[in-house]
């Protein structure tokens, strides 16, 4: 019988599978370039401030945190992410720290952040509370948590729920990324251990995908989630082609002209 540290580093290590498959660089970079900046302008991050990006990815935040003068720790389970945040810092002549560390265990002092930032990153640590508590836990009193979460009703909160027949269910306990998205769940989440809480909608405007087609190709080469969902049903044909159908279908539902609105929810909050 698998206990729950067993379980626990068997769900980890498949994350760092998912994500290190595909291309999220190119994600990062083609798809979503300013929501990273989006945040560190709403956390009002300057020279001086120690910032960690937790789920940091290749920087989504972390990098545009390091250009407005902050002293950036960038953070990520899967290193393969990590490295290609250090390649791009370096092009750039940025200094900032990568280190491979879980959501749910961060290996920082209480307090040691001025603000502490996810771009849709944390949202995928599977135990929210667990994943929220260390959030706070590194924040300093005084200090700012600021994130970037897809919402359940946007676009990549549907993409979620359009791939989920096409995956084993999760493990017990995991709660679905996209609920970081809801104002009631992230309230629920902080409690009384923040002031100050803006919760707020907006969507990043996406021209990449002339057609649905064309991002449903993107998606299934460079994107891990769907990469790994292809992967997951590569030996059947006809799911395979179901799959096609559903994330084409989806795509057709926000494509407008070129122009697709993926919603998210932009909150920030002063830690107690």
């Amino acid at each position: 019988m698998i206990d729950e540290r067993e379980q626990d580093a068997a769900v980890k290590a498949g994350h760092r599978r998912i994500w290190a498959s595909g291309d999220y660089a190119a994600v990062a970079a083609q798809v979503i370039p300013q929501l990273g900046a989006t945040l560190v302008r709403a956390a009002r991050v300057g020279p001086g401030d120690r910032v960690l990006d937790v789920a940091a990815g290749t920087g989504n935040a972390a990098l545009p945190a390091a250009r407005a003068g902050a002293e950036v720790v960038a953070t990520d389970l899967t290193p393969e992410l990590l490295a290609t945040g250090l390649a791009l810092a370096g092009r750039e002549g940025l200094t900032l720290t990568w280190e491979q560390a879980d959501a749910e265990a961060l290996p920082y002092a209480d307090g040691e952040f001025d603000r502490v930032l996810s771009c849709v990153g944390v949202m995928f640590a599977p135990r929210h509370r667990v994943a929220a508590d260390e959030l706070l836990r590194v924040c300093r009193p005084g200090g700012t948590i600021g994130l970037v979460n897809w919402t359940p009703q946007g676009f990549v909160g549907q993409l979620f729920a359009a791939m989920r027949p096409f995956v084993p269910p999760p493990p017990p306990g995991a709660q679905p990324p996209p609920l970081w998205g809801d104002e009631e769940h992230v309230r629920a989440l902080f409690g009384d251990r923040i002031d100050a809480l803006t919760l707020g909608r907006d969507a990043v405007v996406v021209t990449r995908f002339a057609t649905p087609a064309e991002f449903r190709d993107f998606f299934a080469a460079y994107y891990g989630p769907t990469v790994a969902v292809y992967r997951a049903n590569a030996d059947d044909p006809e799911r395979t082609a179901a799959l096609d159908r559903t994330l084409i279908d989806l795509a057709a539902q926000h494509l407008d002209d070129g122009v697709m609105r993926w919603e998210y929810l932009l909150v920030t909050a002063r830690r107690a």
